[in-house]
């Protein structure tokens, strides 16, 4: 993504909001053609980068702007690359973050089919909300992925008061704390959409399951998981959704992924964009992997960041086949990490 200014069309390759010298706002400028004008081949690896061979792409648009990419695959200069999009639901999207959220908000769900929401659709938010944790320590969805979403989805013709934030707690600790701490409920006063707390709500018994009436009543909800590294986040926030009890009980008669089944058959179509920037690892420590990813089916896009992170399978995921998901975007071998 670049940006111009539109009165005297100096470029930028990061949002800098407004021209340093016509103090005007800067307009997107998206690329339609993509070619290779430079290539390198590097052969010493590093801490980030520590499968080789790779490729370092100089590439050029249309416009004339020039940016650089990793690549697994070879191109020769002159080549044109075409990145494909596709609605499958065992197709995941993978998209680097280089400035801004935004930019790799608007790419992955481009990949994984453009949303156009209605004025009237129905949007349910489910951030990740675990604990009373500050945005720096990569516990919670960030309050700048959320704010991403949001403007997204008005930038699409969703209505405010059609666009909700949900979540529960399903530990010791009050989800009002959580959101207060982790600034997500800043993000929902300053954008003027309505947080809720599910658990104050009603929920209705489907197959066994009680589920969020907030939940069933929604068009369409936007799962935005903050990934973690050996965990299955995505997948499992979807779980938010249930009554703590319940889903407890549940715990006993079934597995994670009988349940997570039985639950998506009752919901609306589910969009999975997670958050995967600053992640962290079993024992806290935060690793920045920039990555934004978005899938329709979160255990699929739950098994390829196990891949990226080389990490053990939760037991969740430990039947879905790697083989059947289709790529979008960014491929694994240029993203994968040894930690």
């Amino acid at each position: 993504m670049f940006y111009r200014c539109p009165k005297c069309k100096r470029v930028w390759q990061y949002p800098i909001e407004k021209c340093p010298d016509c103090f005007v706002n800067l307009e997107k400028v998206r690329q339609k053609e993509i070619r290779v004008v430079a290539v390198s081949r590097v052969e010493i690896p590093s801490v980030s980068h520590p499968k080789t061979p790779y490729f370092v792409l100089l590439l050029e648009d249309e416009n004339g702007n020039k940016w650089v990419q990793k690549s697994a695959k070879e191109y020769k200069i002159g080549d044109k690359i075409k990145i494909e999009p596709s609605q499958e639901e065992k197709a995941v999207a993978i998209w680097t973050i280089k400035y801004d959220i935004p930019e790799s908000w608007e790419r992955v769900i481009e990949l994984i089919g453009e949303l156009k929401p209605e004025s009237e659709t129905k949007i349910l938010l489910l951030p990740t909300l675990v604990s009373p944790s500050h945005p720096h320590l990569g516990e919670n969805t960030s309050p700048e992925f959320l704010e991403a979403a949001i403007k997204y989805l008005l930038e699409k013709g969703a209505k405010r008061e059609n666009i909700k934030v949900a979540g529960q707690s399903f530990n010791e600790f009050p989800i009002e704390v959580s959101a207060q701490k982790s600034q997500l409920l800043k993000v929902c006063q300053k954008e003027k959409i309505e947080p809720l707390n599910l658990s104050e709500g009603k929920f209705l018994e489907r197959e066994g399951l009680k589920i969020s009436q907030k939940a069933l009543e929604a068009d369409l909800i936007f799962n935005l998981p903050r990934l973690k590294i050996g965990e299955a986040r995505a997948s499992q926030n979807l779980f938010k959704l249930l009554d703590k009890t319940n889903y407890l009980a549940q715990e006993y008669l079934s597995t994670e992924k009988e349940i997570f089944e039985k639950l998506k058959k009752q919901l609306p179509p589910v969009l999975t964009v997670a958050q995967a920037d600053s992640v962290q690892k079993q024992d806290g420590r935060i690793v920045h992997m920039r990555l934004t990813m978005a899938s329709l089916n979160p255990l699929y896009l739950d098994r390829i960041f196990a891949q990226i992170t080389a990490s053990p399978l939760p037991k969740i995921l430990q039947n879905v086949n790697i083989e059947d998901i289709r790529i979008l975007g960014r491929k694994i071998e240029e993203l994968e990490w040894v930690f």
